[in-house]
């Protein structure tokens, strides 16, 4: 028998008093989080879920976020963490796709209207019987309480503090992380146990994590490594978690001077803003430096010139990694114990291999390019309810990440590219054919081709190179506010170019290289 909610009851039985949340004013004990945490596991209970349930969350990075996230493990049910940028039909996609039975929402702002996204999404589903909604002070869907099975989370908070004994295996399901594919259509990976629990303990020793260390979140936890590597970590080692619900680079510094972050991760962009998007004074430079000791990257790579900029200015070593969702996330990383090379995302975690396979599944020799593929415990048990993309990504206990790199002699694994077209902005990856078949919608388009630009900021930047149909008028700036309200908000295009033609090949294949090198000439 092992659960995931191990980490929440041996957190609370060895530090029961000391901070394990902080967020704004509010401070949480290990022990008062795993109180709420099974309090609303036996609230779940009590409304009828039952072990091996799916309950969607959304939730940006709140202490309501681990409440939920294990209380509804410590119920026996499987968590679907949603991002908070999904519009409603993508929500409703994801509800009815996972087959979830209940859904925990918060409320959201203006900005990032979350809990609107959930009331309209649940109306649309079958499948999803409870909507519990956490209250943001905003009363901005507080009208749809009450109605449809929509409840106040506050519902859940009334059940009792005993401690859930729902059994569990460590291969069983716990976690399904939805990641688009080639076709572009989300795909859910399934996680279990063993794979969450097993990668957190693999980043705590790589990381040569302590009790001491307290840990900046502000890596999305409904993404898998703010999850699995910052929040179950944190709660493996009894570190203090100082959650930031959006990024800003003048707020994390304050932070980690207040609170004297010790550990920090980020993706590229985020390390790009703290060296370009704020000024930092040397007092607070030294601040930082008498306690910040590590920082972790991933997503995408950093900028030889960002890392050694940020490493300079702070006195810390940043360890890249390469991993995916399918991988719990952690497939390989950078060691304080080895010497790192410029460029490299480190070597595989304890208990994983990584090989580099070509066309024909044979390993290439060093140096040479092919596909990235994984094996070990860090690999999903596979996608929910797709056995051909499935036996399509797992082939012989091998995980085909469609990721092209090589290995060099000493071991040390490079990043090539990423999957063929996908772009990757602000750490979020985006799928080209998903936003082309929404813009294939629009009554004024007729053909689309999305590609990823460079930019300064974001890393990547969409763009949206178009035809329309004959007689059609549509500016640049009409298309980005109607793709602003058609797609999540980190999807969009903010780029449009209206063109008469596409190049393609013979067979009528958009060469989308073209398009990249059009830009480049």
């Amino acid at each position: 028998m092992l659960s995931l909610s191990v980490l929440i009851d041996e957190a609370a039985r060895s530090f029961p008093d000391k901070t394990a949340i902080v967020c704004g004013e509010k401070r949480i004990t290990f022990a008062e989080l795993k109180v709420s945490c099974d309090t609303l596991a036996n609230g779940l209970v009590a409304a009828g879920l039952r072990p091996g349930d799916r309950v969607a969350l959304s939730c940006p990075n709140l202490p309501w976020f681990p409440i939920a996230y294990f209380g509804i493990i410590k119920a026996g049910c499987t968590v679907v963490p949603l991002n908070i940028l999904l519009n409603a039909d993508e929500v409703a996609y994801h509800l009815e796709d996972s087959a979830a039975k209940a859904y925990i929402a918060f409320e959201g702002s203006q900005d990032v209207p979350i809990g609107r996204a959930a009331v309209d999404a649940f109306r649309k589903t079958t499948s999803c019987t409870h909507l519990w909604l956490i209250e943001s002070g905003q009363s901005l869907v507080s009208s749809a309480i009450g109605q449809d099975g929509i409840a106040s989370h506050s519902s859940l908070m009334t059940a009792g503090t005993d401690n859930p004994h729902i059994d569990s295996e460590a291969i069983d399901t716990v976690v399904i992380l939805y990641t688009s594919g080639t076709t572009g259509k989300p795909k859910g990976a399934e996680l279990t146990h063993a794979n969450i629990l097993l990668n957190a303990i693999m980043f705590g020793r790589l990381s040569e994590a302590v009790a001491e260390d307290r840990q900046l979140i502000t890596l999305p936890l409904f993404h898998t490594f703010g999850q699995t590597v910052q929040m179950c970590g944190s709660l493996l080692n009894g570190n203090t978690m100082v959650l930031v619900p959006r990024f800003d680079p003048k707020v994390v510094v304050e932070l980690m001077i207040a609170e004297k972050i010790t550990v920090f991760c980020g993706v590229p962009t985020m390390y790009w803003a703290l060296l370009n998007g704020v000024d930092i004074s040397p007092d607070q430079v030294d601040k930082i430096r008498s306690h910040l000791r590590l920082c972790g990257s991933g997503g995408s790579s950093l900028p030889l010139e960002v890392l050694k900029g940020f490493e300079e200015k702070f006195d810390v070593p940043i360890l890249e990694g390469y991993g995916l969702s399918e991988t719990s996330p952690v497939a390989c990383f950078n060691l304080l114990s080895h010497p790192r090379k410029p460029g490299s995302v480190g070597l595989p975690i304890w208990g994983v291999e990584v090989r580099i396979l070509d066309d024909a599944n044979s390993e290439v020799p060093a140096n040479e390019h092919g596909e990235i593929c994984i094996r070990g415990h860090n690999v999903m048990k596979g996608y929910l309810n797709k056995p051909e993309a499935t036996a399509k990504a797992l082939k012989n206990g091998w995980f085909h990440t469609g990721d092209i790199g090589y290995i060099d002699e000493e071991g040390y694994i490079f990043i090539v590219d990423r999957l063929k077209d996908m772009i990757i902005r602000g750490g979020y990856n985006v799928y080209p054919r998903e936003i082309e078949e929404v813009l294939l919608t629009h009554p004024a388009i007729s053909l689309a081709a999305v590609i990823g630009v460079p930019d300064e900021q974001y890393g990547e930047e969409v763009r949206a190179c178009i035809i329309l149909k004959a007689g059609q008028q549509a500016s640049p700036e009409e298309l980005v506010a109607w793709s602003k309200a058609h797609m999540a908000g980190h999807k969009y295009p903010r780029q449009f170019e209206i063109r008469e033609s596409l190049p393609m090949t013979a067979t009528g294949k958009i060469l989308k290289r073209e398009l990249v090198a059009e830009l480049k000439a």
